[in-house]
């Protein structure tokens, strides 16, 4: 089996499956970068092989997310599709590194969105926060997609193709009254078709840079969403809803994050 045939395999079952094209992408491009490394066809692979190459990443200075994710490239590809069954209890399971994510106040949030402009940039920035939209979801949006009235919406095209219900906080609605409708997609492009998400990300990190002055990235906005409804008492499968996470354990880290949280409680020595 050639290189080409590989990707074309592994690029229509993810898409049927209806994986995002990033997902596809990685998956893909790890699977290419073992057959590279071990130099052997699909057929040959065996277990040790598999070993060997993640060994190598290791060696090479990889953390546990990308060696986690190289092993599932690899086990969708020979186990789910070749049916080899070479990820066998002789390789060990990686264990994910999950960081604390970074999350900024409200006061500084109020403090940018308040000083800044109507524009691309702070609407995108408004809804990040304020519903806790990812950046590729922003630049999706369609004016169909939202209910003014209601401040609700219905995303259809989130992470992994599920659908949920949004927030639209009350700020985020005025700015949309005053926002000018140019096609179907709030955020649209020349060609009527919507922004990209390296263009609206490109925006939203200068605001947060230009008021800040820290080297702030867009999806923070996001953390600081689910943080501060967590502050505020909301039960955190409400959040999980409102995320779109699939477990609960994912939403679970924000209980981490949560200061206010953490000064409610208190010391058994006092």
């Amino acid at each position: 089996m050639k290189q080409e045939e590989v990707v074309l395999k592994i690029e229509s079952e993810l898409r049927l499956q209806g994986n995002s094209e990033r997902t596809i992408k990685v998956y893909t491009s790890r699977n290419i970068d073992f057959l590279d490394f071990i130099k052997k066809q699909p057929r040959h692979i065996t277990t040790n092989d598999i070993k060997l190459y993640l060994s190598n990443l290791i060696k090479k200075g990889n953390n546990n997310s990308t060696i986690a994710l190289a092993k599932s490239s690899l086990k969708f590809f020979y186990d789910k599709l070749l049916k080899k069954n070479l990820f066998t209890d002789e390789i060990p399971k990686t264990k994910k590194q999950r960081k604390l994510p970074s999350v900024l106040t409200k006061e500084e949030i109020n403090t940018i969105l308040d000083n800044a402009p109507l524009s691309r940039a702070k609407l995108a920035t408004e809804f990040m926060y304020s519903s806790g939209l990812r950046v590729s979801e922003c630049a999706s949006l369609k004016w169909n997609d939202l209910n003014l009235n209601e401040k609700t919406g219905h995303l259809k095209r989130g992470k992994g193709g599920k659908d949920r219900m949004i927030l639209l906080s009350r700020k985020v609605v005025e700015n949309l009254q005053r926002w000018p409708k140019k096609g179907e997609y709030i955020f649209s492009s020349r060609n009527e078709n919507h922004i990209s998400t390296r263009t609206l990300q490109r925006d939203v990190k200068k605001l947060l840079k230009d008021i800040t002055n820290k080297d702030v990235y867009p999806h923070l906005l996001r953390h600081s969403f689910a943080t501060h409804l967590l502050e505020d008492g909301y039960d955190l499968r409400i959040i999980q809803e409102l995320l779109a996470h699939e477990n609960l354990e994912t939403t679970q880290i924000y209980t981490k994050v949560s200061t206010k949280t953490l000064k409610g409680v208190k010391s058994p020595r006092d």
